[in-house]
């Protein structure tokens, strides 16, 4: 049984992700402190480190969070695509533009927050962002039932960083970019040309 110490601690961790989720969605994570923090909850700046080891764990538990809800978005994009490989990754695609531009630093947050050189994510961190590419393997693997495992992976991996490229640099408004307006016709044009036409028929 959970004892009034655990509730209080279990409380505050709630509360100061929520806290910093909200900061990082208004400024961004570049502007969260620590003491800012505090004083949002009403807390001990030590209070802060009895519950997370230090700010980059609590800015992952926020991408925890920010991973939830971009899952979600992708599977209910899927809900309503058509029976096809290829445009069945056109909707995720478009839906992880939409995600990213109405949560842009939540979204952001997902690839800028720090880690010491040589450390891995945690183990739960890895699982989020794997079921999240299980999505793009599942009709990859249905165009390309012949490509060896390792491949697929690979493949997986390529075409999810080349899609984040495309929304990144049509949302920062990069020079080498794309107009917003066209970020979703430049995902459908590509996908349709890099995947098999036979899927479609």
């Amino acid at each position: 049984m959970a004892s009034k110490a655990d509730d209080r601690r279990r409380a505050l961790r709630d509360n100061l992700i929520r806290i910093a989720e909200a900061r990082i969605a208004a400024d961004g994570l570049s502007a969260l402190r620590v003491r800012d923090l505090a004083t949002d909850a009403g807390c001990a700046l030590g209070a802060i480190y009895t519950v997370f080891g230090d700010l980059t764990d609590l800015v992952l538990a926020v991408n925890a969070r920010t991973f939830t809800r971009l899952g979600t978005m992708v599977a209910e994009s899927l809900a309503s695509a058509p029976n096809h490989a290829t445009e069945q990754l056109v909707v995720m695609a478009q839906a992880y533009h939409r995600f990213a531009a109405q949560h842009h630093n939540l979204w952001r947050a997902l690839f800028d927050v720090a880690r010491p050189a040589g450390t891995q994510p945690p183990d739960w961190y890895l699982a989020d962002t794997a079921r999240l590419l299980g999505y793009i393997s599942d009709p990859l693997r249905t165009l390309f039932p012949r490509m060896p495992a390792t491949d697929l992976a690979l493949m997986t991996r390529a075409l999810f960083s080349s899609m984040h490229g495309i929304v990144l640099l049509g949302l920062d408004q990069a020079s080498v970019g794309v107009p917003q307006g066209d970020v979703d016709r430049m995902i459908a044009l590509i996908l349709r040309q890099i995947t098999p036409h036979r899927a479609l028929s």
